[in-house]
């Protein structure tokens, strides 16, 4: 054995804690991460963590409104090595989105190239496309060289970007802004740049102002695509008052007349982030399922602007009673929500309302005004100490020359020497004194500054321009330090400078009116549908294998009618094109069919699954016309039943509905419109059973009550007649027979009954 000592062994130190606290913990982190560096915009600039940086690099690389542009490509580049360390196509992407003037009310990027359109089509390829800074982005960052906002560093370390952007207008409200993030979101829309300034103006007369009153000067959202607002005014003061809510946003349109009384609806703007592809796409499928009727065509003319152009059926249907209907079953009219949740001195996420967030924002110029103020202040010092060791300089420029030229440390020499004595007066029209007592010594600035001057500033005229620069300086000096001591003097500034703006960007501008208008909402009406269909009569044709089709007028029900083959026909009944149709299954579940929906009489018709969602193994029971106000009769195979008023029966979807409970091996029997007093049964057993109707209950949906008792199979049919006129059927021979005397089979419901008279149908069928 060795006699060297064991190596010690390391033992990794184990720190445990409940998996419920690290996981908390660690989602927390990543749920605070979410709100403030990715989700919610800051309440002073209205931009996220990417748009900033977006607009920080392109500033950066110097593309100014007047300039060059330069690729996306490189742009995003720079954004994702520099300051956002995230994928370079979603940087792309919020870049092409600040350059689509369909989305945002004051585009930030002027992009050249395919940035995507109102279709819905995505930009191209950032290697494609080209971009530069607007003029509005640029007053965003006016002042970061002034020391407006703070500087942190970049998520490496290597370079510093803007905490926030000096912002010269609210450009929260005026472009926007939604974000989904852990636990809350915000959707705030764009609001017209001249109406904000206008209520940031009132603000500053009245800071106590109300949020009602502001909303005299910004009476809604303005967006870009324009629209018409039909929201309530009261709803968007509750929403503009709380921060939530929601605005009911219209396509604007007008009826083109086209002579002869015929005319056709424009469409000329729709509503915000609607995608005019799939919103045309909506409305042609509108008129495929006919479930707009008197909607025949649409077609999309746009071309630079909207133009979608609708098709009337026919010249009699009022204008305003289609564009009621397409409103409320297209994109033609959506709910924008308000969310109004921002991150307050970006920090604090908070839902505010409409004041809170202009107050946020001119609390915010105030301190940007302060502190490029104060800046100034710094570079006017460093500047009068230029001056004013320049000046002596031109006073005692010989000795000056000397030092410079014979002295081996002529800085430090220039420091040494006391110029408060023997200095020559300046020639100017305000005689320069020389500097004050005790002062009599340049300091290092000033020295270095002596030093670096060039030779042809050495002329007489020079130093009366110092001296009319410093004079100015001082002055200018002296006015900052007033603005900074006066709260009047620094909230008046920020109104000037917000006047400023809405001067070159505001209503008189190019793009700086008004897009959304207002208008009532007014009552739309509930249009029946058999209103909107043009009334006509058909043949309903139906086989036993399901196919169903409509001829066009009234076909004699005894008429040849061709099939497919191996099928036959079933159902065969007048109706016309307003008629609903039900539909009721073998599975207790009752269709509705529209007779304007039913396929044409040319050809075999359609198979009607395909027009309902009724089961393979589900066979057809009954095919009749809906008639309002009717009573029916249903009853199942197992021989219990009920009556259920007709509009109860009604479904409003492709999956039917429910009305009578079926078990397993039991089907639907029957379904009876109810005439008369009295029902009469029959089984399997050709027994038949005749009670008062009055003994069967009224139900909406279930599975009924006892009809007839049975030992063997089930019940074959049903029927309701008048007692005192009899019952009818027709016997074997096709003679109509009226049995009047029906004591013998008369009985309480539930009964076995008797064997049916003689000459019963062999099929046990009363029809």
């Amino acid at each position: 054995m060795s006699d060297t000592p064991d190596t010690p062994k390391i033992v990794p130190i184990e720190v445990s804690e409940p998996l419920s606290r690290a996981i908390g913990e660690r989602y927390l982190t990543y749920a605070l991460s979410t709100i403030m560096h990715r989700a919610l915009p800051d309440a002073r600039d209205g931009l996220k963590p990417v748009h900033r940086r977006i607009l920080y690099a392109m500033r950066e690389l110097r593309l100014t409104a007047t300039g060059g542009f330069r690729k996306s490509a490189k742009i995003s580049g720079d954004v994702m090595g520099n300051y956002h360390p995230h994928g370079d196509a979603a940087i792309y992407d919020a870049m092409a989105r600040l350059a689509q003037d369909f989305n945002v009310r004051y585009p930030l990027v002027d992009g050249q190239g395919n940035f995507g359109n109102i279709d819905g089509d995505n930009p191209a390829a950032s290697r494609y496309t080209e971009a530069r800074l607007t003029a509005i982005a640029e007053t965003l960052m006016e002042g970061l060289a002034e020391n407006a906002v703070d500087f942190r560093p970049n998520y490496d370390g290597t370079l510093e970007e803007p905490v926030v952007m000096p912002a010269a207008f609210p450009n929260l409200l005026a472009n926007g802004s939604s974000g989904i993030a852990v636990g809350m979101a915000t959707n705030i829309p764009p609001h017209n740049l001249d109406e904000l300034i206008g209520a940031c103006h009132a603000m500053l007369g009245n800071p106590g102002i109300s949020d009602d009153e502001l909303v005299a000067f910004v009476p809604g959202p303005d967006f870009p695509t324009g629209g018409v607002l039909v929201e309530p005014r009261a709803n968007i003061l509750d929403a503009y008052r709380t921060g939530r809510g929601s605005f009911r946003l219209r396509a604007k349109w007008e009826v083109e007349d086209l002579g002869r009384g015929m005319w056709q609806i424009i469409v000329t703007e729709i509503p915000y982030q609607v995608q005019k592809s799939k919103l045309i796409e909506k409305l042609a499928e509108l008129i495929q399922t006919k479930k707009i009727p008197i909607l025949a065509d649409v077609r999309d003319e746009s071309a630079d602007d909207v133009r979608i152009v609708l098709e009337p059926r026919t010249r009699t249907v009022e204008p305003d009673m289609l564009m009621g209907m397409l409103f409320k079953n297209s994109d033609l009219e959506i709910r924008f929500s308000l969310n109004m949740n921002v991150l307050i001195d970006g920090k604090v996420p908070k839902v505010c309302s409409l004041k809170e967030v202009l107050r946020a924002f001119l609390d915010h110029r105030r301190d940007v005004l302060q502190r490029r103020s104060l800046h100034r202040m710094e570079k006017i010092d460093h500047r009068l100490e230029v001056l004013e060791g320049f000046i002596i300089a031109f006073l005692n420029l010989d000795r000056v020359i000397d030092i410079i030229r014979y002295d081996d440390d002529p800085k430090r020499a220039l420091m040494a020497e006391d110029w408060s004595k023997d200095h020559k007066r300046a020639t100017s029209e305000k005689d320069y004194a020389g500097p004050p007592d005790g002062e009599g010594e340049l300091t290092e600035v000033q020295a270095e500054a002596i030093l670096n001057m060039r030779l042809r500033s050495l002329r007489r005229l020079e130093e009366m321009e110092l001296i009319r620069e410093r004079d100015a300086l001082m002055k200018e000096r002296a006015d900052l330090a007033d603005l900074l001591e006066s709260d009047r003097r620094q909230w008046k500034q920020v109104g000037v400078e917000l006047e400023a703006i809405r001067k070159q960007f505001g209503k008189d501008s190019k793009g700086g009116a008004r897009r959304t208008a207002f208008a009532e909402m007014g009552d739309v009406e509930e249009v029946p549908f058999e209103a909107m269909i043009e009334r006509e009569p058909i043949t309903v044709i139906c086989s036993k294998m399901g196919w169903i089709r409509a001829m066009k007028g009234q076909v004699a029900l005894d008429s040849d009618v061709k099939f497919k083959d191996g099928d036959e026909g079933r159902f065969l009944f007048h109706a016309e094109t307003t008629d609903k149709i039900l539909l009721v299954g073998s599975n207790g579940r009752f269709y509705t069919l529209l007779g304007a929906n039913l396929p044409g009489g040319r050809g075999m018709g359609e198979p009607v699954r395909l027009m309902v969602d009724l089961p393979n193994e589900a066979e057809i029971v009954e095919l009749m016309i809906y008639r309002p106000g009717e009573k029916l009769l249903v009853a199942s195979t197992a021989g219990d039943g009920f009556v259920v008023p007709s509009e109860e029966v009604l479904a409003q979807t492709r999956a039917g509905k429910q009305v009578l409970t079926v078990r397993d091996g039991v089907k639907t029997a029957l379904c009876r419109r109810v005439a008369g007093d009295t029902v009469a049964v029959v089984g399997d057993n050709r027994k038949l059973l005749v009670f008062p109707l009055a003994e069967l209950p009224e139900m909406a949906k279930g599975k009924g009550v006892r009809l007839q008792k049975y030992k063997d199979g089930g019940l074959s049919d049903a029927t309701t007649f008048t007692l005192a006129e009899g019952l009818t059927w027709k016997d074997p021979a096709g003679r109509t027979r009226t049995e009047a005397d029906l004591a013998e089979w008369a009985g309480p419901r539930a009964g076995a009954g008797k064997m049916a008279p003689r000459g019963f149908p062999r099929d046990n069928r009363f029809n």
